[in-house]
C-alpha cells in the first residue's frame, strides 16, 4: 500500500468529501444533496481564507479521509492562535488502519509550523470510541461543548 498523501483540497475532491460526511453524520440526514451550491460556495469560502485549510487524504491516488483545519488568532495566552481541527473523515471500508492517527498527527504538525499555542477538537458526545483515539494521541477532554442551532 502507498503512503497516505495529505493536501489542500481541490473542488474536484467534493464529491468525495460529500460522500464522506454524508455517510456517517450525527444528526441523521444533516448533508444535502451534494450538487447544492452551497457546497461550492463553503468550499470557495475556505480556499479564500489563509486561516481556513479543507484536507484530504488520499491513498493510492484515492480520497480516503477528509478534515478542516481552522487558525484562530485570540487573545488569550498572551495573543496566541490556536489550531481547530473539525469533519475529520475517513472512508468506511479503510477505517482502523491508523490513517486518523495519520491525518490528525500531521494536523498537529501543521499547527506546530503556525506557532499555535494548542490543537483543539469537537466531537460529539456520543462518539466515545472517537473520545478514546483522540485520548490516545494526547488529547485533554478539558471543556464542556454547547451549540445553539439558529437555523434548519
Amino acid at each position: 500500500m502507498s503512503d497516505l498523501v495529505l493536501r489542500d483540497a481541490t473542488t474536484a475532491d467534493l464529491p468525495a468529501i460529500l460522500a464522506m460526511l454524508a455517510e456517517e453524520t450525527i444528526p441523521a440526514n444533516r448533508e444535502a444533496d451534494p450538487t447544492d451550491p452551497r457546497y461550492l460556495a463553503a468550499f470557495e469560502a475556505i480556499e479564500a481564507d489563509p486561516n481556513q485549510r479543507l484536507i484530504t487524504a488520499e491513498l493510492d491516488d484515492r480520497v480516503v479521509g477528509t478534515m478542516q483545519l481552522s487558525f484562530l488568532p485570540g487573545l488569550s495566552f498572551i495573543g496566541s492562535w490556536r489550531g481547530l481541527i473539525e469533519a475529520v473523515r475517513i472512508v468506511a471500508d479503510l477505517r482502523g488502519q491508523r490513517l486518523g492517527e495519520q491525518m490528525i498527527l500531521w494536523a498537529v504538525d501543521q499547527c506546530r509550523m503556525r506557532d499555535c499555542k494548542l490543537v483543539q477538537l469537537t466531537s460529539s458526545a456520543t462518539r466515545t470510541a472517537a473520545h478514546r483515539f483522540y485520548a490516545r494521541l494526547g488529547f485533554v477532554q478539558s471543556h464542556v461543548g454547547m451549540k445553539l442551532h439558529l437555523r434548519d
